[in-house]
């Protein structure tokens, strides 16, 4: 126990895993979204030597360099895109995430979302609830069949690659598209056609998921223009960052029946959505939990936790981002 150390988790996070910092550390806890705010952050952050921090806290250059007594940063995301690595580099700090004990979960939740656009699910639940459920109906919400479709994957990583796993289970042919080429093996395995160019992707799939990292190259990747490529029976699919999407040019291509359906669980300002998008029957949002399950939430938190204790006690830290 060392307890002049002190730990910034910044919201609550599974009990397990506070406890486990709790016990080794003076650990202090945010409450929800008050360290959205980048001033908050600036007040409090240099008063500590390790942060848990998630996704929605803006970590950028001026926090960082604020934070004198910082040695690592433990993103409970999987993505970092909310800290500026370099500037945490140049200072000394470690940038911890939380890869591969997700890949499961959030390849299962963006499936599951993907069959939620496809088969209408939402809107006839919702339909019956209002009371409109008069029986069998022959033509009553009548959505997209899997099996022959084709599934483009914009970023075949490990959550790409599990989400094509189910697509094949569904009959699915698989396309996709990548900074580089999956290699053979999973080529094979998946009988996956590799297309070099997104809009390419785009024109020949029924439905495109969204797996690719936030970069200034796919910011706004799919836009209204990378729309119009799309057929206008396809589904949109985004459980990555949500700025890779144009939310308000997806409103309109929703809208003008330029694409069929939309599917999201992340959002270009989330927590906020685009005000057109939820009085859309052909799209359905999710609040950011494709990856919510137990397990992989309480696994997620003891990684960031583990970087933490390996960092501050002189040993090895799994999962470094920025590699000093």
């Amino acid at each position: 126990m060392n307890r002049t150390r002190r730990i910034l988790i910044t919201e609550p996070i599974v009990p397990a895993v506070m406890e486990k910092l709790s016990a080794r550390y003076d650990v202090t806890i945010g409450q929800r979204g008050y360290y959205n705010i980048k001033e908050n952050l600036l007040n409090d952050l240099p008063e500590y030597d390790a942060v848990l921090c998630m996704l929605s806290n803006p970590l950028d250059g001026d926090v960082i360099k604020s934070a004198k007594r910082l040695q690592i940063i433990a993103n409970n995301a999987v993505g970092y895109n909310n800290i500026d690595v370099d500037t945490a580099r140049e200072a000394g700090i470690l940038v911890a995430n939380t890869p591969d004990v997700l890949t499961d979960a959030t390849a299962d939740g963006t499936f599951a979302l993907l069959l939620a656009v496809a088969r209408r699910i939402p809107e006839a639940e919702r339909a019956l609830r209002r009371g409109e459920f008069d029986g069998w109906n022959p033509t009553g919400f009548l959505g997209m069949e899997l099996r022959g479709k084709t599934l483009g994957i914009i970023g075949m990583g490990r959550i790409g690659t599990g989400v094509a796993r189910r697509a094949r289970a569904f009959g699915m042919k698989i396309a996709y598209h990548n900074r580089s080429r999956a290699d053979h093996a999973t080529e094979t395995e998946l009988e996956a056609e590799y297309v070099d160019t997104v809009p390419a992707l785009c024109r020949q799939s029924d439905i495109i998921s969204l797996h690719c990292p936030l970069t200034a190259e796919t910011k706004h990747l799919m836009n209204g223009k990378m729309l119009t490529n799309m057929k206008k029976t396809a589904i949109l699919i985004n459980a990555a960052r949500g700025p890779v999407v144009d939310e308000a040019a997806l409103a309109a291509a929703l809208k003008s029946g330029i694409i069929a359906g939309a599917g999201l669980d992340v959002y270009e300002h989330e927590p906020e959505v685009h005000p057109d998008l939820p009085a859309l029957e052909n799209c359905v949002l999710l609040p950011h939990i494709t990856s919510a399950t137990d397990e992989t939430r309480e696994a997620m938190g003891h990684l960031a936790a583990d970087a933490i204790i390996g960092v501050l006690e002189g040993k090895a830290a799994e999962s470094i981002a920025n590699l000093l």
